[in-house]
């Protein structure tokens, strides 16, 4: 019977059926009456090989290439620390202006809550102010104390205002 593919090195009443995962191949199945001694197969270490593998001789170029990539001249490092120093310069005034707007937000919000109680403290004086005027206290004194009288038909006077909110006296009509 001819096969095709890789030939087996092991004898066919030796051989084992094999399964294949990835690169690990797994023993399934032994055909056979008796145990057979593990046949040690011993893989060459690939660690050894990639160094005891000669090295190739680099050519001039890619070896002063490789020389130029490592060692970075002076303008190029003064680059790089100038960047730095910006870099730093921005990120330091970054945060402290970030502090900044937040203390100018607490301290408007405890501004906010000093007015807030002001004008509760207002109204309520406000209120307790003009719950205790007695009008009829005042109209008493008024007439009786200061000698003040109602206005007789001859002292009103009536007179249209058109679009000024006030009246100037001009001229001095005493009666």
């Amino acid at each position: 019977m001819a096969r095709t593919g890789r030939a087996s090195a092991i004898p066919a009443d030796k051989r084992v059926n094999q399964k294949r995962t990835g690169r690990r191949i797994q023993e399934a199945y032994v055909y056979g009456n008796a145990v057979r001694k593990p046949e040690i197969v011993h893989k060459p270490d690939v660690r050894k090989q990639l160094e005891e593998r000669p090295k190739r001789q680099l050519s001039n170029e890619v070896r002063k290439n490789r020389d130029k990539a490592r060692h970075m001249n002076l303008g190029y490092v003064v680059f790089l620390v100038g960047a730095l120093c910006a870099a730093a310069f921005v990120l330091v005034n970054y945060v402290q202006m970030q502090a900044e707007l937040t203390n100018r937000i607490n301290n408007i919000a405890s501004l906010e809550s000093e007015l807030n109680s002001l004008k509760l403290a207002n109204d309520e004086e406000y209120n307790r102010i003009t719950s205790s005027i007695d009008l009829e206290e005042i109209k008493r004194v008024a007439i009786g104390e200061l000698g003040m009288t109602y206005a007789k038909e001859g002292q009103i006077i009536t007179y249209n205002v058109e679009g000024n909110d006030y009246m100037r006296r001009v001229s001095g009509n005493e009666n």
